[in-house]
């Protein structure tokens, strides 16, 4: 029921962490994989690793902040596979901890463009073929942190909270076309990213941490047929850590 053979999946921010995981598990279900994310190399990393593994991947280098990249990104995998069943919305950008009196306005408007409204064009862009299909899977990668609010953490929870929101509205207007949208909200993961932002050096320090793969099994079951009755969730993943681990 977890097998994505035939379908065509394109995640965003796949070079490392959450979306790296979520595109090596989507090609091993055997999907067509588009990956994408601001480093070439890294990302050609990834469609390697998935080719040599048997499926087809192609590595597109974008940057979610730019729309005119976001463009190229859809046109490529549209060209190259006919068209996406599966969206991954991972891209995003972690802040460190900033209170508001000292967050730069163009941090906050970065973070909010790359985290919110990244994946609401690349969504745009992908849904008219999703309804002429009568088929979709769009999954959005929020986070634990996007239930609550949290000092010094303002931009990346508010973003993250407009993507469970946008989640729940997506999937009210899309259902009638065949189209399941949720979202996954990780706890703490040992991603590149966390280990940068929070200074720490992963599971090895903290056991409670999750792995990408946790998270990426989450995905893989919400991208499958297996998932056919779940839509407009944000599901919680967080394992044996804090809920509110941020």
């Amino acid at each position: 029921m977890t097998s994505l053979k035939g379908k065509t999946a394109l995640v965003t921010g796949a070079s490392k962490g959450i979306g790296k995981a979520i595109a090596l598990a989507f090609g091993e279900a055997g999907a067509n994989v588009v990956a994408t994310g601001r480093n070439q190399a890294e990302i050609f990393e990834v469609t390697a690793t998935i080719s040599t593994r048997g499926s087809n991947a192609i590595g597109v280098t974008a940057d979610l902040g730019i729309e005119s990249d976001i463009a190229d990104l859809a046109n490529s995998a549209v060209k190259e596979f006919g068209g996406v069943d599966i969206l991954v919305n991972n891209a995003g950008i972690i802040q460190p901890r900033i209170q508001v009196k000292d967050l730069e306005s163009d941090l906050w408007r970065e973070i909010l463009n790359v985290n919110l409204t990244g994946s609401f064009l690349i969504t745009q862009k992908l849904l008219p073929g999703m309804i002429e299909r009568g088929y979709g899977k769009i999954i959005n990668i929020s986070s634990i942190g996007g239930r609550k609010g949290g000092a010094g953490r303002s931009a990346y929870r508010v973003t993250k909270a407009g993507l469970i929101s946008f989640t729940e509205s997506l999937a009210a207007e899309v259902h009638e076309h065949g189209i399941n949208v949720n979202a996954i909200c990780p706890g703490g993961t040992d991603t590149e990213g966390f280990r940068e932002i929070f200074n720490t050096v992963g599971r090895s320090e903290n056991p409670k941490l999750m792995d990408p793969a946790e998270i990426a099994e989450v995905a893989l079951f919400l991208a499958s047929d297996a998932s056919s009755a779940v839509t407009g969730t944000a599901i919680d993943s967080f394992g044996s850590g804090n809920p509110l681990f941020s």
